[in-house]
């Protein structure tokens, strides 16, 4: 049986990255985007429905995310889901699906430059991680 696990999803950051160094050295950076669809109701209301996703970027990715991005500002990630289990200090079971990124276009120039600024014909710059740049699936 083949598997396919490709997540595209475009946003707006919902809090400021945060970025840590793991105890063997792989940087991480923690995002959550707000991915919003706008649509009518059978009965021509027009409503809005916003979902929250988690994002981990790992390796320059990370870095990289954590020096040119806040919230509020938009972008596009490439990745896999991931699904995270692990119990609470209750013994109550907890899982949590994420997003593991692969790679990502800034959308917007933001007024940063060194790199945030949208190349000409307003397509983003797109970051991709090298293979060994990401820890395994798991």
């Amino acid at each position: 049986m083949a598997s396919f696990n490709k997540v595209i999803l475009a946003g707006n950051l919902t809090r400021d990255p945060d970025f840590r160094v793991t105890p063997n050295g792989q940087q991480v950076c923690k995002i959550g985007i707000a991915v919003s669809r706008r649509f009518t109701t059978q009965s021509g209301e027009q409503r809005e429905e916003t979902t929250f996703v988690d994002v981990d970027a790992w390796g320059k990715q990370a870095e990289t995310i954590s020096r040119y991005f806040s919230k509020g500002r938009p972008i596009l990630v490439e990745g896999r889901l991931k699904l995270d289990q692990w119990q609470t200090p209750q013994g109550e079971n907890r899982s949590k699906l994420g997003v593991t990124l692969e790679s990502f276009t800034f959308m917007d120039s933001g007024g940063q430059g060194g790199g945030a600024a949208q190349q000409p014909g307003g397509q983003g710059t797109q970051y991709h991680a090298p293979p060994a740049a990401q820890p395994a699936a798991g």
